[in-house]
């Protein structure tokens, strides 16, 4: 079979990372496989045995309820074998993140293995409703962490990347016996030989003061180690040299250990008087700093806690960023968006890229009642749904990190001074898993959350196209059998007419304005164009009269998809209903939006 290479490393540790198969099948009500992949083929990687699957990079995982997951290796009569076994019997028995044999199971692999083969088999009958499918693969450790809704995702996962070793593996020959052979493969001049702890055989890897492929002949070059300070210290002059630099201090300096210690000057008594005076000065200003440094800590410590600080830490599921984290992030050139919540930034943390929200000072919220709302986002974990990394409490109004998705919204794709192009398929897919993620924040999270301002600025959109829901939190938890009035919140365009007028908001609120949304993408017009006028409107009047609309229909995807995009006219009426009880609910909407893809795609 074909392998796909995603990467390729020579040193230090030789690995070769890619994409493999994972195992799947499906079940009926009766507990016969309906589909799946095909399970129990042997993946050879090599005869020669050059790549090895590595133990201490991957790990085997089982997904299911009731299954064990075997794994194979080597010929017949001389096989390796490992297995796991995973549990479940209903969804509260099953934790984010947490796979140590309930609906989740993981365990080390055998050193040594050349092939795989993977098999599962059910351990009694499982629940259709928890795991309707059993997965087991081979995956690298920091890649896959358990989510329940892996146990749905009914095919969709096809392959996994793992972790392969790399060594010669020339009959087994170590670096004693391949050093005085022909065929030795270390030809670099200032190359080591290291013995695989992977099997038998060796690689080769420059030595110190080197880098460059150990592999061929003068591969391995001198490093300018004066040229990278960050990497190697010198405190004094740097001179490099063959595989090793000289750092000294300059006339007049000295230093114990110019590469580790500062250089000082070798000063007169007269320079010394002057350096107390001036040391004095300089003892009382510092001096001053750290009164004015402990005020600060003093004030940041009381935002901290009147911010809902020690609630959060108790909840530990967030990332809690202290003030100086965000500063530098917080210019006025890393602006991405501005708004009456306050501003958006862009930046990097820990290397990875983050939209940082900063609202407007005095938009005050009670502490319990802010961490409390950072606790339902924090829990909601959807791929269409903006994720939130963490939070800093040490300011007056407490900002919020989220993941940074990088094509913005939905807003700026349509109506952009750059309009892009956006076929049919795409604004389908969008509407559905937009759709799916509003679907699970009504009635799959742990609590009912309503957005509230569904709109398309507030869809999100990544380098695949994929929607995520974003913006939501004025959400409050509300209790499914105790309904209270709320302050009205949203933008009017899309709000329901029926929330206006009561304050009450529901799950058919966040309806109605996707109905409003769905309008918006077929059409590739503002909900309210500078005139004022409703494209809602234009639509229900057609609507009435019996009349389909297809001169609002955007020209770039109506040709010859009129019946679809009245189709899809009819579900945003659906939405639009101002009797609430007609209006289907977000999984109804979800469901026919992706009855919508399969037939177009047909």
């Amino acid at each position: 079979m074909d392998i796909r290479v995603l990467n390729l490393s020579l040193s230090p540790h030789p690995v070769a990372r890619v994409m493999l198969p994972v195992v799947w099948q499906c079940y009926n009500s009766d507990g016969n496989i309906t589909r799946g992949s095909s399970d129990g083929e042997m993946i050879n990687l090599n005869p020669e045995g050059v790549y090895r699957i590595s133990r201490d990079l991957n790990k085997l995982v089982v997904l299911g309820c009731n299954t064990l997951g075997l794994l194979a290796s080597g010929l017949p009569g001389s096989q390796v074998y490992t297995a796991c076994l995973a549990f479940a019997n209903d969804l509260s028995t099953l934790e984010e993140g947490a796979c140590w044999g309930v609906g989740c199971c993981s365990v080390d692999l055998p050193m040594g293995l050349t092939n795989n083969l993977i098999k599962m088999a059910p351990v009694g009958s499982g629940t259709l409703d928890v795991c309707p499918c059993d997965y087991a693969f081979i995956v690298d450790k920091g890649h896959y962490n358990f989510s329940k809704a892996d146990l749905h995702m009914n095919g969709s996962q096809t392959s996994m990347p793992l972790s392969l070793d790399w060594a010669i593996r020339d009959n087994g020959k170590t670096c004693a016996d391949a050093a005085t052979q022909p065929g030795y493969a270390c030809k670099s001049v200032h190359s080591e030989c290291v013995n695989t702890n992977n099997g038998p055989g060796y690689t080769c890897n420059c030595t110190r003061g080197y880098e460059g492929n150990a592999y061929v002949d003068n591969g391995c070059t001198d490093i300018d180690e004066c040229a990278r300070p960050a990497d190697y210290s010198c405190h004094g002059k740097c001179k490099n040299i063959d595989g090793h630099y000289k750092c000294n201090c300059r006339p007049g300096y000295n230093s114990k250990d110019p590469y580790t210690e500062t250089c000082t000057p070798k000063f007169p008594l007269p320079a010394q008087i002057s350096i107390g005076v001036i040391g004095g000065i300089l003892l009382l200003a510092f001096l001053s700093f750290i009164i004015i440094i402990r005020k600060e800590r003093r004030m940041r410590h009381e935002l901290y806690r009147r911010n809902g600080g020690p609630i959060l830490e108790k909840a530990s599921i967030i990332k809690l960023f202290k003030k100086e984290d965000l500063t530098p992030i917080l210019k006025t050139s890393n602006i991405i968006g501005k708004g009456g919540f306050g501003e958006v930034y862009k930046g990097l943390i820990d290397g990875v890229w983050v939209a940082v929200k900063k609202p407007i000072s005095g938009n005050q919220m009670e502490s319990n009642q802010f961490a409390n709302e950072v606790i339902i986002q924090s829990k909601v974990i959807h791929k269409n749904i903006v994720r939130l990394i963490g939070c800093c409490l040490e300011v007056d109004t407490p900002m919020l990190v989220y993941e940074f998705i990088s094509q913005g919204s939905m807003d700026d794709i349509l109506h952009g001074g750059e309009k892009k192009p956006l076929g049919l398929d795409a604004r389908i897919n969008i509407l559905a898993a937009s759709a799916h993620g509003l679907a699970y924040m009504h009635s799959q999270a742990n609590t009912v959350i309503l957005h509230g301002d569904v709109k398309p600025a507030n869809i999100l959109l990544d380098d695949n196209f994929m929607p995520k829901i974003s913006d939501f939190g004025i959400s409050r938890l509300i209790a499914r059998d105790n309904e209270h009035a709320a302050l009205v919140i949203g933008d009017m365009t899309y709000m329901d007419p029926v929330y206006m007028q009561s304050g009450l908001l529901t799950e058919k609120s966040d309806v109605y304005s996707f109905g409003v949304v769905i309008l918006e993408l077929i059409s590739r017009k503002k909900a309210t164009d500078p005139g004022n006028s409703s494209l809602v409107n234009r639509f229900l009047e057609n609507h009435k009269k019996g009349k389909k609309s297809t001169e609002l229909f955007d020209m770039e995807i109506a040709e010859g998809s009129e019946d679809l995009l009245q189709s899809l006219t009819e579900l945003a009426i659906k939405c639009l209903a101002l009797e609430v009880d007609q209006r289907p609910t977000m999984s109804e909407v979800a469901e026919q939006l992706v009855a919508f893809t399969r037939s177009h795609q047909v």
